[in-house]
């Protein structure tokens, strides 16, 4: 439940490595076809080739994202990864990319749907529906999520995972590295490889799905009791390492909170912001994936439903540690202390060129947040300057450094908490709900 409402026209997923091989070097191909006969009309010109140009045409730009969007699972993480931490110093032709990614869900035909569940639950198995709606309500990178009503009265959300995603990661990963790294789309010093080992391992780990049945288990167990959340019941009996079986929650989009009063859009930002402290400082354990399908609102009882643990991770206690030292620096405005933990986190170097910029960004947002009691995220101000400071550094040739995964992750979470906020309009007293954790 990750990706936006699926397409209307039902597009088979390439199940065989050699079948995603020969996707991918069939994209390779006519996007180098086109290439040729750019340059060569250029050539005819009498003018220069740009091959960077060339190779980035709105039509090249679509092909890629197509190709990599009817392929799913690895050949989408990669680049989801490498935007995870770039922001305005990538290229914006990779964000265009990843845009086109985020807003792209093709689902299973009906036949290779139910050949899935065929080998997950035998032939038969929908005896044992009341109801199946093969149009899928959600479809993501990795799978895809039916409603269904069990004889037994149970109604059912079931995530399904496209064929072949699991067994081919590795390949994937290998074959797109190749095609992002000729592509010429990362700045020359960026080191891709601490992202291709991270995107293997989180697919590996994503792909499995009695591995997300128990972090299910566990976030309901850790929220039990919290009347702010629901999170759907596993349902271990429906669920395989393929398919997972939970309660189906009512909700519409978090963004339609948009819509509520001022009090309760501020309400439910409040709660999501000291939800994600929460899991950093007290759980340890974090839903990394900051997706706003994740999150459902049920305006019945103004619940909001928590949806989707592929992505939890367990924190490492340096990276909560290194997380706590430079919050709390920055609500005592305390400089030196703010610089020594952002070398410790590997935000600046210590004495690189850029580390008094990139401080400054940080000392920023701090200000903003001590600014008053409530932080309001109505007011563009703070975003503004970030983007500004952001195209300046890539304009300077700015290279992101090599941050530890689990800051990167941390980072993803809170800003997309930060984006959701700012897309409520809402007003979070952010300094309170810090101080409780830091001071």
């Amino acid at each position: 439940m990750t990706d936006p409402k699926p397409s209307s026209n039902p597009l088979a997923v390439p199940t065989g490595r050699l079948a995603r091989i020969a996707s991918l070097s069939s994209m390779t191909a006519g996007i180098a076809g086109n290439v040729a006969a750019s340059a060569l009309r250029e050539i005819g010109r009498g003018t220069r080739p740009d091959m960077r140009g060339l190779l980035m045409t709105p039509g090249n730009v679509t092909r890629i994202a197509d190709q990599l969007a009817r392929m799913r699972g690895a050949a989408m993480k990669v680049g989801q990864l490498i935007s995870m931490d770039g922001g305005e110093v990538l290229p914006p032709e990779l964000a265009d990319i990843m845009a086109r990614l985020r807003d792209q869900a093709n689902f299973m035909p009906p036949k290779q749907l139910r050949d899935v569940l065929n080998r997950n639950w035998g032939q038969g198995w929908l005896k044992s529906f009341q109801s199946f709606n093969v149009r899928p309500i959600a479809a993501a990178s990795i799978g895809q999520v039916h409603r269904a009503t069990l004889r037994d009265g149970r109604d059912v959300a079931i995530k399904v995972q496209y064929p072949g995603v699991a067994r081919s990661i590795d390949s994937d990963i290998a074959n797109v590295a190749a095609l992002v790294r000729m592509s010429g789309l990362l700045p020359k010093n960026f080191d891709l490889g601490s992202y291709i080992q991270e995107a293997r391992c989180q697919l590996h780990e994503e792909t499995d799905y009695e591995r997300e049945g128990q972090h299910l288990r566990h976030f309901s167990e850790l929220l039990q009791g919290d009347e702010a959340f629901e999170i759907p019941q596993f349902y271990p009996d429906w669920s395989t390492s393929e398919v997972l079986t939970m309660s189906f929650l009512e909700g519409r989009p978090i963004e339609t909170v948009s819509d509520a009063t001022k009090e309760e859009r501020s309400r439910v930002a409040k709660v999501l912001v000291d939800l994600t402290l929460r899991e950093i400082f007290e759980f340890c354990i974090m839903q990394s994936d900051p997706n706003f399908a994740n999150f459902r609102y049920n305006p019945a009882n103004g619940k909001i439903s928590l949806l989707d643990f592929g992505a939890a991770r367990t924190l490492q206690s340096s990276a909560i540690k290194g997380y706590v030292q430079i919050l709390r620096a920055g609500l005592l405005e305390d400089d030196r202390g703010l610089r020594k933990a952002a070398i410790q986190l590997k935000f600046i170097e210590g004495d690189g060129p850029f580390d008094d910029r990139i401080l400054g960004m940080i000392r920023s947002v701090f200000g903003a947040i001590l600014s008053a009691d409530e932080f309001d995220f109505s007011d563009r101000r703070l975003s503004k300057h970030l983007n500004k400071e952001g195209m300046a550094l890539a304009e300077a040739k700015y290279i992101p450094p090599q941050v530890p995964m689990d800051i990167l992750y941390l980072q993803r979470k809170i800003g997309g908490m930060f984006l959701l906020a700012t897309r409520l309009n809402a007003s979070v007293p952010v300094k309170t709900l810090l101080a409780k954790y830091v001071i």
